[in-house]
């Protein structure tokens, strides 16, 4: 009989990484920092972004076109068949860079992947122009400030969406 192999595999799949929006339908949020509300929206997206070391302009062009244009809200029929554009929406965007968490290995969570905060807050900023943009009123966190985000999930529906497969 042979001995059962080790219980954690040791090895690690490297692979490109990609801009990442977390995206939850809601019926209305806010964010708070210190005390005072900085930004508010009704129904809409939140939209949790993490930028990584290796985004570009052109991970936050092709992410914000697809948020816009996602079908995620419900026509009269009751079928994920309508856009934010087509709803009317809003979006909260809010700089989430833990979404570059790496927990494969031991307990503490890795976060080499995400980009430096410089490069990190002028690619953020640069997908809430993109995405008001194209006509949606949004709202925003601050960058690398610790924030309260409150939001009522509508669903919930809560997609994870990436700038390359």
């Amino acid at each position: 009989m042979r001995a059962p192999g080790p219980l954690f595999s040791t090895t690690i799949h490297v692979e490109k990484m990609a801009m990442r929006a977390l995206l939850q339908r809601i019926l209305h949020g806010n964010v708070i920092i210190h005390g005072e509300e900085v930004g508010r929206i009704g129904r809409g997206l939140c939209i949790f972004l993490g930028v990584g070391n290796e985004d570009t302009e052109r991970d936050a062009d092709y992410l914000a076109q697809k948020v816009v244009l996602l079908r995620i809200f419900e026509d009269d029929a009751g079928k994920m068949n309508r856009s934010l554009l087509e709803t009317g929406g809003e979006a909260l965007i809010v700089s989430q860079f833990t979404l570059y968490g790496d927990c494969a290995k031991g307990r503490r969570p890795s976060f080499s992947r995400a980009a430096a905060a410089e490069k990190g807050e002028k690619l953020y900023s640069y997908f809430v122009a993109r995405v008001s943009a194209h006509g949606v009123k949004t709202a925003t966190g601050k960058f690398q400030a610790r924030m309260e985000v409150s939001i009522t999930n509508d669903g919930p529906v809560t997609l994870m969406l990436e700038s390359r497969p």
